[in-house]
């Protein structure tokens, strides 16, 4: 391959993402198995030459994109630390998760989509990287529950109920239109359920 050109790697970044876009509206819409290169390169208006030549096949584009997602999740929501409160902690990690429903619906369907369908790409990081990142955050809330800062609740548990919680707001968002009768939820609506599940959340585990 010719060396890379300066500016060669922004252009690189550049067309990657556009790729990343159309595919995310492309999965969602189509789902991994009904999604198209074709279209894909369409919507990103770009050949589709130029997607096989960052992307392999749909299955590699399809993998990088969920590396994509989750390294965008790891970087903005990660705020579950020990060296701050739990009541400071889980208000912004609820926060972020929240947000993240609202910046990026997409990216969470096409989690939501993977986890339900068995996990086929990302079976290998469940297995690893996630149970490693998720010990973490328990070992994190056992300490609080251990110096007496929150309730002895089960740590697993309120984890799993807080992505439940915050992702469904992506994930079912139709659902959650029809129910509250409106078209599309708007950003002062993300933020009633940043100030709801807080309230909840940290009522239930003790901490005021």
């Amino acid at each position: 391959m010719p060396a890379l050109k300066h500016g060669d790697g922004n252009i690189r970044q550049r067309n990657k993402q556009l790729i990343f876009s159309a595919a995310r509206q492309e999965f969602v819409q189509h789902g991994f198995k009904g999604a198209s290169i074709k279209r894909i390169a369409e919507v990103a208006q770009i050949p589709r030459t130029n997607v096989h030549y960052y992307f392999n096949d749909k299955t590699d584009l399809y993998q990088q994109l969920l590396a994509d997602i989750l390294d965008s999740w790891n970087v903005h929501c990660d705020s579950l630390v020990a060296t701050v409160s739990p009541k400071e902690a889980l208000t912004r990690y609820i926060r972020d998760k929240v947000m993240f429903s609202y910046q990026d619906p997409d990216g969470s369907k096409i989690f939501a989509s993977e986890i339900i369908h068995g996990a086929p790409i990302l079976k290998d990081y469940l297995d690893s990287d996630f149970k490693i990142w998720l010990q973490s955050k328990v070992e994190v809330i056992e300490a609080w529950v251990a110096k007496g800062q929150m309730d002895n609740i089960n740590a697993h548990h309120l984890l799993f109920l807080i992505w439940s919680a915050t992702q469904h707001y992506a994930d079912f968002s139709v659902q959650v239109c029809a129910g509250l009768n409106k078209d599309e939820l708007q950003e002062q609506d993300f933020e009633d359920v940043v100030a709801t599940l807080t309230t909840i959340i940290l009522k239930g585990c003790g901490i005021t």
